[in-house]
């Protein structure tokens, strides 16, 4: 699922290329993507884009006369952007098209999930009940970060990750943070010390920072095109099996349900393997404690 720095590297491509044209036409491919019906699509075709914005990892585009596109990208969906005349996505991968008269931008999605979704919306108060209530992290204080970490008694990585916690962070960043701030995804929200939360607030502002300049950079003047979960320069998200880019311990990872944590053991747990749901129970006494008994 795209989070803050895919999110942000969106938006400013999209304020460069729609804020101030008119939304000339809007081709609703599949009607499952469109889960309002009032306003109707007919309310917003042939107004002016304002302005982008991010509510979480939901995309709104701001149209005259206090209407909103909501677009919720989910896992799977994705924005395209082609110039006039430019050959479009594979068409059942296509959910949505908004004809400019500077291009279109297609909303796709892979797969047959369908979990993406796009909401019209009247005012801004119809806008804020998108607002799941995260704090802003990158412009939060030590404070506020600290408060609103202890608010509640979940682990680190599902804290994080919540939406009513934390705004724009999801399963990839937060392996991410935690790697970087030497800390376990089990550790418990109320257990964490002091020192352990400026760790943690440093660690986030930096990778998200990080990350968005890096997806900025890769994108450079064309639309993003590459957006994924995984990328080769991450520390831990995705590289279970591989060895840790800076102690060289083999990455583990914790699987449940649809979503999987991984971590680095040495740098991370103090060497400890967190017990993997499936795995731990079909191995029972014979699943091993340590990074050191299997390396």
């Amino acid at each position: 699922m795209p989070e803050l720095p895919d999110i942000t590297v969106y938006l400013e491509h999209l304020e460069l290329r729609v804020v101030g044209q008119v939304l000339e036409k809007l081709v609703i491919a599949k009607p499952f993507v469109l889960r309002t019906f009032d306003p109707p699509v007919s309310e917003v075709v042939g107004t002016t884009v304002l302005g982008v914005r991010r509510i979480g990892k939901r995309i709104v585009l701001a149209m005259d006369g206090e209407r909103f596109i909501v677009i919720h990208l989910m896992i799977a969906g994705r924005l395209k952007w082609r110039a006039v005349g430019g050959k479009m996505p594979p068409k059942g991968s296509i959910l949505a098209a908004f004809h400019f008269p500077t291009g279109v931008l297609v909303l796709t999605e892979a797969g047959t999930t369908r979990r993406a979704s796009m909401h019209l919306v009247r005012g801004e108060e119809g806008l804020r009940e998108f607002d799941r209530g995260g704090l802003e992290v990158l412009s939060a204080t030590l404070a506020e970060f600290s408060a609103r970490l202890r608010s509640e008694n979940h682990t680190l990585k599902r804290a994080l990750a919540d939406p009513r916690l934390f705004s724009g962070i999801g399963n990839a960043y937060s392996d991410e943070i935690l790697h970087r701030a030497r800390l376990s995804p089990v550790m418990l929200t109320r257990r964490i010390r002091d020192e352990e939360i400026s760790r943690l607030f440093l660690a986030t502002g930096e990778t998200l920072r990080e990350w968005t300049a890096r997806l900025r950079a890769d994108a450079g003047e064309k639309f993003p095109e590459k957006v994924t979960a995984f990328h080769e320069g991450m520390a831990v998200h995705g590289r279970f099996g591989e060895k840790c880019r800076v102690c060289g311990a083999t990455v583990q990872r914790i699987r449940y349900a649809s979503n999987e944590t991984n971590y680095c053991a040495r740098c991370q747990t103090g060497g400890k393997l967190l017990a993997d749901r499936a795995l731990s129970r079909l191995l029972g006494k014979d699943w091993p404690k340590s990074i050191d008994d299997i390396e």
